[in-house]
């Protein structure tokens, strides 16, 4: 039997509503996870576009074949999202349009009536750069995400060369080249896809999972209002952070903040009011240090955070900044914000431990209040 590109794109379209199918349930339905569910997304647009291809050769071709790349490069799109979903990033909505609709413009009016690779440079240079993005967001995952990361960015960056070849081929020769048709035409590329697909199934359940696992763990250790670390995870992760001077550098400086007449903002806007500030002074402290940095809500009102390498006087000019931070959302959010008041304490390879450390802040914090607020102030062994 010979398997000619109708015959494949049947058994591809089969494969991805099994694998769209299994995903679901195994993934996607269990783990809930934003990865798995853009891949049920992804398989949906691949089988609907070769379905739509399925049409060529009939009266239906002029619109079936535009519809069929557009449907393909948004699977593409959805490799990519889902991709980055695992970062916590959010994808770009200009893909989901821009690129679509370009591939749209140029296969219609590249007489899709009688030209079965309508818009061909453009469909093939959309899926290079989406599946390409989808390997490039891989790739940026910390290396501890996973250990199928690596190959399954492999997999991507290998298809994304595969439709690069595609495009560089089809310009050189046409569809009919020799080259193109041998190595690069529907039949090959449908095989081909084919196989990474039931190839990387294993591994996408396998990041759905840990993708699920990292948001509980996140759940687990953030604090529900600002979205820092909560007290708990913060002393744990500061004391491991201490006792591994790879990480901390051996020195640097820890900073415990209190936002000054705090029950006042509550008592005079309400506690959304004071909601709102306390969730703007995280954001300030987001805004102000290094994702390598700490930074938690040690309870109620108080703030605090380990600065990896810092000396005194860094420390007291990041506490500058957010407070400077902090001031300026006033504009945004309405209330007047509160000042805020800090102390610092540096600490070194002989500092006993994270308790002394802490205890040494709390004091220089202390010094700051009786001094009158808003101001920063130094442990005495800080320098």
């Amino acid at each position: 039997m010979v398997l000619d590109t109708a015959t494949l794109r049947v058994a591809f379209g089969l494969m991805a509503l099994v694998l769209g199918l299994l995903f679901y349930f195994s993934a996607y339905r269990i783990t809930r996870s934003p990865y798995s569910g853009w891949w049920c997304l992804a398989l949906v647009f691949f089988l609907a576009g070769s379905a739509a291809f399925l049409l060529d050769g009939t009266a239906h071709q002029w619109w079936a074949n535009p519809l069929g790349n557009v449907l393909l490069v948004h699977g593409g799109v959805a490799v990519w999202a889902g991709a980055r979903s695992l970062r916590e990033v959010r994808p770009r909505r200009l893909l989901f349009t821009a690129v679509p609709l370009v591939t749209l413009v140029a296969s219609a009016l590249d007489s899709p009536a009688t030209n079965t690779w309508s818009g061909g440079p453009v469909f093939l240079g959309a899926m290079c750069l989406t599946i390409g993005l989808a390997s490039r967001e891989l790739w940026r995952l910390e290396p501890g995400y996973s250990r199928v990361r690596v190959p399954m960015a492999a997999a991507a960056g290998g298809l994304s060369a595969f439709y690069f070849g595609r495009l560089v081929f089809f310009l050189l020769e046409g569809p009919g080249g020799p080259t193109f048709d041998t190595y690069f035409g529907s039949e090959v590329t449908t095989l081909v896809t084919m196989v990474l697909l039931v190839v990387v199934s294993f591994s996408m359940s396998a990041l759905s999972s840990e993708q699920q696992t990292r948001a509980l763990r996140m759940v687990a250790t953030r604090d529900d209002l600002t979205g820092l670390l909560n007290r708990k995870a913060f002393i744990e992760i500061a004391d491991e952070h201490l006792a591994d001077p790879a990480v901390t550098r051996a020195t640097g400086a820890l900073i415990l903040a209190d936002l000054d007449h705090f029950k006042a903002v509550n008592d005079t806007y309400g506690h959304a009011a004071g909601d709102v500030a306390l969730q703007a002074f995280a954001a300030a402290c987001r805004e102000t240090v290094r994702s390598t940095d700490l930074a938690g809500r040690y309870g109620g009102e108080e703030f605090i955070l380990l600065i990896p390498g810092a000396t005194a006087d860094r420390a007291e000019r990041i506490a500058d900044a957010i407070s400077q931070r902090l001031a300026d959302s006033a504009h945004r959010e309405g209330p007047r914000m509160p000042t805020a008041s800090y102390g610092i304490a540096t600490y070194d390879a002989g500092t006993p431990g994270l308790e002394a450390l802490i205890a040494a802040a709390d004091a220089a914090l202390y010094e700051a209040k009786s001094q009158g607020r808003n101001r920063t102030a130094r442990s005495d062994t800080a320098r």
